[in-house]
C-alpha cells in the first residue's frame, strides 16, 4: 500500500489536496480518526490489497487532542506493516489564513466563544506540532492559487515515480517574503541586477535579453557554477537517505530577473541527473 498523510492548517487547502489525489487514483478519506489507523489498514490490506493500493487520508485539528500526540507511533506502525507512507503537511502565513476566512466566511473549526480566530490559528500551529515534525514535504500555499495547488500536488505526489526524488526548483523574490518550505535558500541579491537597464526593466529573467546580460556576467555564471557544483554533492546525499522530496529556492529583490533566470539554468543543468524535476517562479507576473 502506498499511503499519503494529508495535514495542515484549516483553509490552506487540505480539501483541494486530497480531491488532486482522488483525481490522481488514490482511494481518499477526509477527517480520519487516528484511533482507527490500525484496524483500517489491516483490515484494508486483507480484503483487497489491489482496491487500496494507493489511499490517501486526511488528518488535522478536528481530530481529539490525545489522537495528534498518538501519531509518531502511528507512523512507527505503518512502517512495520510495510506501508509505503508521505507525509504531506500544508501551511500558509497568518495574514493569507485570515484573508481566506473573511473572504469565504467559514468558520474554523477551533474557534468558539473564548477564542478569536488568531489565537485558533495559533493554538492549531502548536496542535499539529506532531504531524508537522514527520512531514516529508511542506509545501506553504500563502502565495499559491487553487489550480496552481492542484498542479503542484499532481507533479510533486501524485505522479512521482517510484524510488526517484522530486526536486522543486523555485524562483521568489525577497520583497515577498521568504518561502519557508524550502530545504535551500540561495540569495542572488548580490549579482548584477537588470532591473537598473531601461530596456530590461520589464522583461523576466525568461526573456532572451536578460539571460544574454546574465551570463555575460562573470560573478554570474561563478556564483551558478558553484551552485550546480553544490547541487550535484549533496542531493545524492538526500536521496541515499530516501527522501521523497527536495526544495531548492533561489531568491533576488523582486524575483523577475536574477532569481528566475538561475533557477531555469540550474534546473537545465540537473535535467541530466536521475530526479523528477519541477520548475516554478513564485512571484513572476
Amino acid at each position: 500500500m502506498d499511503l499519503v498523510i494529508v495535514s495542515g492548517l484549516s483553509g490552506s487547502g487540505k480539501s483541494i489536496a486530497l480531491e488532486t489525489l482522488e483525481d490522481c487514483g488514490y482511494y481518499c478519506i477526509d477527517n480520519f480518526p487516528i484511533a482507527v489507523f490500525a484496524a483500517f489498514v489491516r483490515g484494508a490490506m486483507q480484503e483487497s490489497p489491489q482496491a487500496y493500493r494507493k489511499v490517501a487520508i486526511s488528518i488535522d485539528a478536528r481530530s481529539r487532542c490525545n489522537s495528534l500526540q498518538q501519531f509518531p507511533s502511528t507512523l512507527e506502525l505503518a512502517a512495520q506493516l510495510g506501508i509505503n507512507c508521505q507525509v504531506l503537511f500544508l501551511r500558509a502565513r497568518m495574514e493569507s489564513l485570515l484573508q481566506r476566512f473573511s473572504e469565504t466566511r467559514r468558520k474554523h473549526p477551533l474557534t468558539d466563544n473564548h477564542h478569536s480566530l488568531t489565537e485558533a490559528i495559533e493554538r492549531e500551529n502548536q496542535l499539529l506540532i506532531p504531524i508537522a515534525s514527520r512531514a516529508d514535504l511542506v509545501i506553504d500555499t500563502s502565495h499559491t492559487n487553487i489550480h496552481q495547488l492542484r498542479e503542484l500536488i499532481r507533479e510533486r505526489v501524485g505522479a512521482q515515480r517510484e524510488y526517484r526524488m522530486s526536486v522543486y526548483c523555485l524562483s521568489f523574490g525577497y520583497r515577498n517574503g521568504i518561502p519557508f518550505d524550502a530545504d535551500f535558500t540561495f540569495d542572488v541579491r548580490c549579482l548584477p541586477n537588470p532591473h537598473w537597464d531601461l530596456a530590461l526593466r520589464p522583461k523576466t529573467g525568461r526573456d532572451p535579453e536578460v539571460r544574454a546580460f546574465l551570463e555575460s556576467k562573470p560573478e554570474v555564471q561563478r556564483y551558478l557554477d558553484d551552485l550546480t557544483h553544490f547541487m550535484r554533492s549533496w542531493a545524492p546525499r538526500f536521496a541515499a537517505e530516501n527522501r521523497s522530496y527536495l526544495t531548492i529556492a533561489i531568491g533576488c529583490t523582486g524575483g523577475q530577473h536574477r532569481s528566475v533566470y538561475l533557477t531555469e539554468a540550474l534546473a537545465e543543468r540537473l535535467a541530466s541527473d536521475d530526479y523528477d524535476l519541477l520548475v516554478r517562479h513564485r512571484d513572476l507576473r
